[in-house]
């Protein structure tokens, strides 16, 4: 009978502190971000240098890979379409890339950004054009710094759920870990 009642007392505190520790934090899940960027994600650039080359860019199939290859940062993986205009004419080239960033928690937007944004690897299709993109890569990464700066990956709405309102009302920072973003609600 003691072994039961030590049993029962043991289960009611792990469940105390399993209903604690979800009033601490909130996680958000690499699926529920992947779904958020294929909802939002609006990136659509031109870029030039006057004369020489433009290009018509457009950003899609982002996902992301949390604290996978490098903690503490985000990875998105996606393809840009490039439609370029040169001296040889008008071309298309699908680029296949990733890149890497920061991840913050701005409080007064209730949204998680990217900072420092990267391109950290890419394959361009076809590959006869990768010299001619590299010409622009440089302003690429200037877009992609600018529109991270004002595209959330992650924005909290208070109509999902009354979890998700309450991290946006109680947020203090963000930790990532392996496959997640943390919310926390304490220092």
């Amino acid at each position: 009978m003691k072994q039961l009642n030590n049993f029962a007392l043991v289960m009611f505190f792990s469940l105390l502190l399993n209903g604690c520790n979800r009033l601490i934090h909130y996680r958000l899940s690499e699926q529920k971000i992947n779904d958020y960027l294929q909802q939002s994600n609006d990136f659509h650039k031109s870029i030039s240098i006057p004369g020489l080359i433009s290009a018509d860019i457009i950003l899609q199939d982002l996902h992301s890979q949390i604290g996978r290859e490098e903690s503490r940062k985000v990875a998105l993986i996606g393809n840009a379409q490039f439609n370029v205009v040169s001296l040889l004419g008008s071309q298309l080239a699908n680029v296949k890339m990733t890149l890497k960033a920061q991840p913050y928690y701005d409080s007064n937007q209730g949204a998680i950004y990217l900072k420092d944004i990267q391109i950290i690897n890419y394959q361009v299709n076809p590959e006869k054009l990768a010299d001619t993109l590299y010409m622009l890569d440089s302003y690429f990464q200037k877009s992609l710094k600018t529109w991270s700066d004002v595209q959330p990956v992650y924005r909290l709405d208070p109509s999902r759920s009354k979890r998700e309102a309450l991290a946006k009302k109680l947020a203090k920072g963000l930790e990532v870990n392996p496959g997640e973003l943390v919310i926390l609600f304490t220092n």
